[in-house]
């Protein structure tokens, strides 16, 4: 990567305002200075249209449900339904071909402004939980699908255990699965130390779910955390039924199940958290537990709509994903994030343009093990996206609301150029590595075979 400048017609400063003219200089991965008021782009300098903001993160990610988009959207078929046509996906994959759909996958989320991705990876061995020769390949094939397409990468890999609360796994689950929590957290510690010193690879840990990984298995995934200084994540009340059987089983919501093993807390992101009561959301906020919330998946499959705002002014910060890649578009999950509690409250104004950029940017960022990411300040990671304010969808709304415009009006379309940790990877709205809707048709017919 070589020091370049960007020229930023209007850019996204901290703490939540448009400003013209701000040039910024980067100097390898890093942003090394930043002036404002510059009128025009000087000589040298890349000239970045529209609105410039730091870069996005995708908190919360399934790289493989992207075969699934267009084959599982339709029909009246139930969750459990849905799980069977994910399972029979994950059942084709080996490292060579989950590299391939992984690449095409996170390069379209560079191209609709992500920077950094958290995958929650359960993928983890072959054929009936037999592990490869390297017991993390799957893992390496997503670390090197990330690289390639431009993004920083913290895995998020997952300790899954059990087909359901009580229940042995079933085939495909098998490949989830470690014997045990302390057979994962050695494999992850081994893959841990493989990136050690690797500034854009972060491997944190994961507790899939109560149903996947029981109770007495959690303390050693919090470890993990705590040794490592990594994120831990966990899927949490994406269902009423997940709650009910966790209540008939422990006498405890799957939050309070985690607060009472020692997951929650600052550096761990309870993901989805959409049906819970005042006191699990006492519990998230006190913690200061960060809370993911993936829309488009939600309301794909019917799961529900999320207390957000009360999560936020109980204490904890709220990041988004993508979760099965149905669909991949920051600015709509967080226009979602909005827009849903409308309809469940009959209100508006329940956040700001600037408050869900900053769940999109910094705080996702954050929760993500980059709490230098999601800034234009020196210092922090160069990651640049800017978006059009001249497009059909956002023509004509003027310069007073650039914040307002993306959040409300833009699209993933509407991303031209995409700087990820100094690197340009996507320059006047095309990625660096080609024809990303041609790289993602070859993997995925290729699992259809």
């Amino acid at each position: 990567m070589s020091d370049l400048s960007y020229w930023c017609e209007l850019a996204w400063v901290h703490p939540g305002e448009a400003v013209e003219g701000v040039l910024v200089r980067v100097e390898g991965s890093r942003i090394s200075e930043v002036v404002h008021g510059v009128a025009a782009a000087p000589q040298g300098a890349v000239r970045l249209s529209g609105l410039t903001m730091p870069g996005m993160a995708n908190a919360h990610s399934h790289a493989f449900h992207r075969a699934l988009r267009g084959q599982a959207q339709g029909g009246t078929e139930g969750f459990q339904a849905w799980r069977e046509r994910m399972y029979s996906v994950a059942a084709l994959l080996d490292p060579d071909t989950y590299l391939d759909l992984a690449r095409g996958t996170f390069a379209e989320m560079a191209l609709a402004g992500i920077t950094c991705v958290g995958e929650f990876h359960y993928l983890h061995h072959g054929e009936g939980g037999r592990p490869y020769a390297d017991p993390n390949a799957m893992g390496h094939a997503l670390i090197q699908a990330a690289r390639e397409a431009g993004l920083r990468i913290t895995l998020l890999d997952a300790c899954y255990l059990t087909g359901g609360i009580g229940a042995a796994p079933n085939d495909t689950q098998l490949r989830f699965g470690d014997r045990d929590a302390h057979q994962w957290a050695a494999r992850v510690d081994a893959l841990a130390g493989e990136y050690a010193g690797s500034d854009d690879v972060v491997i944190g840990g994961a507790v899939h779910s109560v149903r996947a990984c029981p109770p007495e298995q959690m303390p050693v995934v919090a470890e993990f955390g705590h040794r490592r200084a990594a994120p831990v994540h966990a899927q949490v009340s994406e269902r009423r039924t997940e709650n009910r059987h966790c209540v008939e089983t422990y006498c405890a919501t799957p939050v309070q199940v985690l607060y009472e093993h020692g997951v929650l807390g600052p550096r761990t992101t309870a993901v989805h958290a959409t049906h819970l009561s005042d006191v699990d959301v006492a519990l998230l906020g006190g913690t200061s537990t960060h809370v993911c919330v993936c829309p488009t998946t939600e309301r794909d499959l019917a799961d529900g709509i999320g207390p957000a705002r009360r999560l936020h002014d109980a204490g904890s910060p709220v990041t988004l994903g993508s979760d099965s890649n149905a669909m991949i578009d920051l600015l709509e999950e967080a226009r979602a994030v909005e827009l849903g509690e409308r309809l469940t409250t009959g209100r508006r104004g329940h956040w700001t343009a600037a408050d869900l950029l900053d769940s999109a940017t910094m705080v996702g960022q954050a929760s993500l093990g980059h709490p230098d990411a999601g800034f234009i300040v020196p210092g922090a990671w160069a990651d640049l996206v800017s978006v059009r304010l001249d497009s059909v969808r956002t023509a004509g709304a003027g310069s007073g609301c650039p914040a307002e415009t993306v959040v409300f009006g833009a699209s993933a379309s509407d991303v031209h150029s995409v700087v990820a940790g100094g690197r340009r990877v996507v320059a006047e709205g095309g990625h660096i590595l080609g024809d990303i809707g041609t790289m993602l048709a070859g993997a995925i017919s290729t699992l259809r075979k």
